[in-house]
């Protein structure tokens, strides 16, 4: 079989299984079996598959319209132009999380005076840590996680980007692990917790629902038990005027912001480029 017979099998076969995405993830699954990029598979349309290969694009294929995520099918998700390492024991890195790392780029370019220190909550597979490490010159990253596995996936995406030495990873709940050696020192804390509603878990697509850790999707009644339990924390942690990001579902803009006291925290909510709000970004005072 050659490329080009694969890919409309593919296709064919992820469409009759209801996948809304087939043609992309026909070509994904292909090129990762092949080794040739998406656009390479058009330029050598008509070369062949050997039989070792053909086995594998099946396999996956199969696991694909079980609603395995292609992320976890490939071993890898694209995030700020990097390539991370993604596991079933991490959250797949969404393109809307940028919105947080970008605000807190910003943050540093307009606050050249503030100590480049900075602590990742909830790291997971280390995209948010280690992109900013790789964005900021000199930065030193706290990344933490409660899942020691969350954090070998980390750790090895650190080691691949070339910030090993800069991204300091502590297993722990929340803040817990630096609580003591930190306080009043950290220019930004950024938090993607678990913000799913317990009740809107069921509802989820099933890529979500069934295959990616159900430890980093729950977020209690509302979604917000974590981020209630962070924010003390977070106070103790940053230095006046340092920025505490929150990732947020849509329309739980007010109900994170009601739960910020004003008399320690002014705060905003930042809507993704869909126009969702996706982060709560609040100063502490």
């Amino acid at each position: 079989m050659t490329i080009k017979e694969a890919l409309i099998m593919g296709r064919q076969y992820l469409r009759v299984q209801q996948n809304p995405s087939a043609n992309l993830d026909a070509q994904v699954l292909l090129s990762h079996v092949t080794g040739i990029d998406r656009t390479g598979l058009i330029i050598r349309d008509d070369q062949a598959l050997t039989a070792a290969q053909l086995q594998h694009y099946q396999e996956l294929l199969e696991r694909r319209a079980q609603g395995e995520p292609v992320a976890y099918l490939i071993g890898r998700k694209e995030f700020m132009g990097m390539d991370f390492i993604v596991t079933p024991d991490v959250l797949i890195p969404r393109p809307e999380t940028e919105v947080l790392v970008e605000t807190a780029l910003q943050f540093f370019h307009n606050n050249t005076d503030y100590p480049t220190l900075v602590i990742d909550v909830g790291t997971g597979s280390g995209a948010i840590a280690i992109s900013l490490a790789a964005l900021v010159e000199g930065l030193q990253v706290y990344a933490i996680d409660i899942s020691e596995a969350a954090l070998g996936v980390a750790m090895q995406n650190a080691q691949r980007m070339g910030v090993k030495e800069r991204v300091h990873f502590q297993l722990g709940n929340l803040l817990e692990p630096v609580l003591t050696k930190l306080e009043e020192k950290v220019s930004i804390i950024t938090a993607n917790l678990p913000y799913v509603p317990s009740g809107d878990i069921p509802s989820l697509m099933k890529d979500v629902r069934d295959f990616e850790p159900y430890l980093a999707l729950d977020g209690g009644p509302d979604g917000l038990d974590l981020y209630r339990l962070l924010l003390p924390q977070a106070y103790s942690l940053l230095r006046l005027g340092g920025l505490l990001i929150l990732e947020i579902g849509p329309g739980q803009g007010q109900g994170a912001q009601k739960i910020l006291p004003p008399e320690q925290w002014q705060s905003k909510v930042v809507k993704d480029l869909a126009g969702r709000e996706r982060l709560v970004v609040a100063v502490r005072c």
